[in-house]
């Protein structure tokens, strides 16, 4: 199946895509600090510089998004386009994810992921307790 817009129109839309202050992220962070916690954004001496870092509770949370992240739900399907391109990319993802989580928990470090597809069910609240 073809894109349903020109490749020009295609790259402008996926240039506009944040890594940092997500509309998903920033719910989360709404929600934590809505129930007394307080954070740090995107800690730079931690692997992986994690979405959000609660030192008091040696916690960080990571909110990654069902496509950039291969998200095993409704969200996530294979682009047609350019697959060798998105294969390596995605993939390279998912393993640099899992090898910052390690490195994470090796220092110490509480680690919990929460998907955007919880997001727009809301189902992460319950998961928010730390």
């Amino acid at each position: 199946m073809a894109d349903i817009v020109d490749s020009k129109t295609r790259s402008r839309m996926m240039s506009g895509i944040r890594g940092k202050n997500t509309k998903p992220e920033i719910l989360v962070r709404k929600a934590l600090h809505a129930k007394g916690y307080r954070f740090r954004l995107h800690d730079k001496k931690l692997p992986g510089k994690p979405d959000i870092v609660l030192p008091k509770y040696k916690t960080v949370i990571f909110v990654h998004g069902c496509f950039w992240h291969k998200h095993d739900c409704k969200h996530f399907k294979w682009p047609k386009t350019r697959p060798e391109f998105w294969r390596d990319k995605i993939v390279g993802n998912t393993e640099r994810d899992k090898k910052h989580i390690e490195e994470l928990q090796k220092l110490g470090w509480n680690i919990k992921v929460i998907w955007e597809c919880e997001i727009k069910d809301k189902s992460y609240e319950k998961r928010l307790s730390i």
